[in-house]
């Protein structure tokens, strides 16, 4: 790391020969008077940060880059400026896609299909899950409307990740600077609000021209109860797959309402994906050299360069055993929910649609080649996903269904310690035959201890709770006969 931390260092010294000295020092008026400021050793050099942002400017792109400073500077928010995120998603999402597809509203014929969609993959959905039926409404989104509605999530997402970014940017200065730098660290602190909304602006900007509902990388991202796909990115999707539009909206609708289904009545899951995003980001360290970087060459004019900047390896996961503990279980979790959708759905697709099959190559195909999830949580939160963990799963989820039937596979999701771990993913076959534990006969002995302690006390308490105790014991008998039988 310099000796100047994003390029502050000491002004130039007054030169001895006087005018000749500054004479000599500009080249065309380029680099004017001594700096009053000391900002960097000189002129418009790429350790200083005002000359990068204001160098390349030509006078009347002046107001906007103060104005866009200003509101970098003014930002005394959270560790994301989510505001400014909003609007570069919003000003991306406007600039259209790659294929030169820009996004519009949807129109009355697209909503009915959509809601025509849904309500028939919920259909379907009945007679292979037990699963009731999760989403109240059915919903056709633009871009624009899915940028809106998923942002209070990606907040959630962001955030802790984001705040060990704010850290480290204090960790740039000397430890001997830090404690008389109170106001330059309160900019730091802005600007680092400023990048992190820039980036995250720019990656749901351009993941809203590719996701075609609200689950696409495996987390409720919509609002509860809420299914809904975009008309718009279906057909781009479906484009060139020789398949009818129709099998397309209907084979994403299944995968939607599936999604809905499992977060719906599975009470604890969102929790549980969401605290193991935020474990794994607690062990990320960040990269100081490439943050002096970023930020010595920010440029709010060229807000792709600071993304870039920002994805060349600035998140580095701690190798201790915690923090591969706490991937396993992000990567394990988010596989389970991906494979167990790519079990029903095709389940339940393979008699109706023609073109089930290839539909379902095509999405891994999709996910394999580092598709919309693994880029953005590459981008957001450091981390790639392994696409091989989504096929294991969706293996062992329909070895379950034949071994044990579809009420037996999905009372699985009843306890997060029923689910299978990233070791039953590489050995399907052992966890399909394995006995497994009937928490529910655990729950109710112990409630009823818990009401025999309310009630009684004494002696009569401990008879309460062995005769508990009995009727527990004759309930793992039952249970392990059901377990077998299943």
């Amino acid at each position: 790391m310099s000796d100047t931390p994003f390029g502050f260092g000491l002004p130039p010294e007054e030169p001895d020969d006087g005018d000749d000295g500054k004479k000599k020092g500009g080249h065309g008026g380029s680099q004017g008077p001594a700096n009053p400021f000391g900002f960097g050793a000189g002129g418009g050099g790429g350790e200083n940060p005002f000359a990068a942002m204001f160098g390349s400017l030509n006078p009347g792109d002046l107001g906007a880059a103060f104005q866009q400073l200003g509101q970098m500077l003014s930002y005394e928010g959270g560790p994301v400026n989510w505001d400014m995120a909003k609007d570069i998603a919003r000003q991306t999402v406007a600039r259209g896609t790659a294929d030169g597809t820009k996004d519009s509203s949807v129109g009355p014929a697209e909503r009915a299909a959509v809601q025509e969609a849904l309500r028939l993959a919920d259909l379907w959905l009945d007679g292979v899950t037990s699963l009731p039926s999760g989403s109240g409404t059915a919903l056709a989104w633009s871009r624009a409307e899915w940028v809106e509605a998923t942002l209070p999530v990606w907040k959630d997402l962001v955030d802790p990740v984001a705040e060990r970014v704010g850290a480290a940017m204090g960790d740039v200065l000397p430890e001997e600077m830090q404690a008389m730098a109170g106001p330059l660290l309160g900019m730091m602190r802005s600007m680092g609000g400023a990048m992190f909304g820039t980036q995250i602006g720019q990656a749901v900007g351009v993941l809203a021209g590719e996701v075609v509902g609200s689950t696409d990388i495996g987390l409720p991202l919509g609002p509860v109860g809420k299914a809904a796909l975009l008309p718009i990115n279906i057909a781009a999707f479906g484009s060139g797959l020789g398949v009818p539009e129709e099998e397309v909206r209907l084979y994403l609708a299944l995968r939607e309402a599936a999604h809905q289904r499992l977060f719906s009545h599975v009470p604890w899951l969102r929790s549980h994906l969401f605290g193991a995003v935020e474990g794994y980001a607690r062990g990320i360290k960040v990269d100081t050299a490439k943050l002096e970087d970023a930020v010595g060459q920010l440029d709010p004019t060229h807000p792709e360069q600071l993304q870039e900047a920002l994805q060349q390896g600035m998140f580095q996961p701690e190798d201790t055993p915690a923090q591969k503990a706490a991937l396993a279980r992000l990567e394990t979790a988010l596989a389970l929910v991906e494979g167990w959708v790519d079990a029903v759905v095709h389940a339940a697709a393979a008699p109706h649609l023609p073109s089930a099959d290839a539909l379902r190559e095509t999405l891994r195909r999709r996910r394999a080649s580092g598709g919309p999830a693994e880029q953005t949580f590459a981008t957001l939160i450091g981390l790639e996903l392994r696409p091989r963990r989504l096929r294991d799963a969706s293996r062992l989820w329909a070895s379950l269904t034949d071994a044990r039937g579809v009420d037996g596979r999905d009372g699985l999701w009843a306890h997060p310690d029923m689910l299978p771990t990233a070791e039953d993913l590489d050995d399907p076959d052992g966890f399909v035959h394995r006995e497994q534990l009937d928490f529910s006969e655990l729950d109710k002995m112990l409630g009823e201890a818990a009401g025999g302690e309310k009630g009684t006390g004494g002696p009569q308490q401990a008879g309460g709770a062995q005769d508990a105790q009995d009727e527990g014991d004759g309930g793992d008998k039952d249970g392990g006969k059901g377990e077998s039988g299943r």
